[in-house]
C-alpha cells in the first residue's frame, strides 16, 4: 500500500471506502465492539456518550436516521430511549452484523444499503439525523451530503455528527509521542489516498475540511450551529484507538462534535 494526497472524487471515493469498509468490519467489530457496546451511543474513542452529551435532545417518539450506522450501535441506543430509529450504511459487512446483533440483543434497527449523498427517504421524514464517526469524511460531495441531510429533516429538526478534531490534519496518526509534532498543514485539504499496490487501485480515502469549513456547509444548507463539543481524555482511560490514545489526548482534542437545528 502506498499514500498519496492527491485530488478524488465522489465516485472513485465511493468505489474505494465501501469495499474497505467490508474488508475491515469484522476486525473492527472484534476489536472495538465491547467498547461501543450492542446498545450504546459513543461519540468517539474518548468513550464520551450521547447520555453525557445530550446533543440529540429528546429521542423518545421521534423518528431518527443514523448516516454511517455501521453494525447499528448508537441507532439501537435511540431505540432503547424510545426513538424510531433507522440505519444506512454503505458496508454491506457492517449491516450484516447489525443484523446478527439485532438477533443476539431483540433490539432490532431496520437498516438499508445506500450513501450519505443520495438518501432514500422521502422529505420531512425525520425529526432527528446523526452520524457518529460514520461516512461524513470519507465523503467528496459533502455540500451534497448535508443537502440530503436537510432535505429528509423536519422544519426545527436535529443534525448532530462526530468527525476526527480537524487539528488532527497536522499531526502524524501515530499514538505515541510523535503524533505530537506538526508535520503539515492545517489549510491543506487535498484528500488522503490510500493505493493498493498489487492492483493500481485506490483502497481507501478520507477528505479534511478546516472547522470553518464545517460551519459554513451547516450554514449553506440552512442549519444554525448550536454545539461545538470537544470532549476531553477522560483519566483513568487507556484503550488505544489508531491515532487516539492518552498520550495525544491528554494535551490535543481527537474528536469534535457538531449539533445544529434546521432552520
Amino acid at each position: 500500500m502506498r499514500v498519496e494526497r492527491r485530488a478524488v472524487d465522489e465516485a472513485e471515493s465511493r468505489r474505494a471506502n465501501g469495499p474497505d469498509w467490508d474488508r475491515y468490519a469484522d476486525e473492527y467489530q472484534a476489536t472495538h465492539g465491547e467498547f461501543l457496546g450492542d446498545v450504546g451511543f459513543v461519540w468517539g474513542p474518548e468513550g464520551f456518550t450521547e447520555a453525557e452529551a445530550g446533543v440529540l435532545g429528546a429521542v423518545a417518539g421521534r423518528d431518527v436516521l443514523e448516516v454511517g450506522s455501521g453494525a447499528g450501535q448508537c441507532s439501537r441506543w435511540v431505540r432503547a430511549q424510545g426513538g424510531r430509529a433507522v440505519g444506512l450504511d454503505l458496508s454491506m459487512r457492517q449491516l450484516q452484523h447489525s443484523r446478527r446483533i439485532d438477533d443476539q440483543t431483540g433490539v432490532v434497527v431496520p437498516s438499508v444499503r445506500a450513501t450519505a449523498t443520495a438518501l432514500p427517504f422521502r422529505d420531512a421524514s425525520f425529526d432527528v439525523v446523526f452520524s457518529s464517526f460514520g461516512a461524513l469524511q470519507f465523503i467528496s460531495d459533502l455540500e451534497v451530503a448535508v443537502a440530503e441531510t436537510a432535505r429528509v429533516l423536519r422544519p426545527g429538526g436535529r443534525y448532530a455528527f462526530s468527525i476526527t478534531h480537524p487539528t488532527r490534519w497536522m499531526f502524524a496518526d501515530d499514538p505515541g509521542e510523535a503524533g505530537l509534532v506538526a508535520s503539515q498543514s492545517y489549510w491543506d485539504r487535498t484528500p488522503y489516498v490510500e493505493v493498493d499496490d498489487a492492483t493500481g487501485e485506490v483502497s481507501y480515502v478520507e477528505h479534511h475540511r478546516t472547522l470553518g469549513d464545517w460551519i459554513a456547509v451547516l450554514a449553506g444548507a440552512g442549519f444554525v450551529l448550536t454545539d461545538l463539543l470537544e470532549p476531553e481524555w477522560p483519566a483513568g482511560h487507556d484503550r488505544v484507538w489508531g491515532g487516539w490514545s492518552r498520550v495525544r489526548g491528554r494535551l490535543t482534542p481527537g474528536t469534535a462534535i457538531f449539533g445544529a437545528r434546521r432552520a
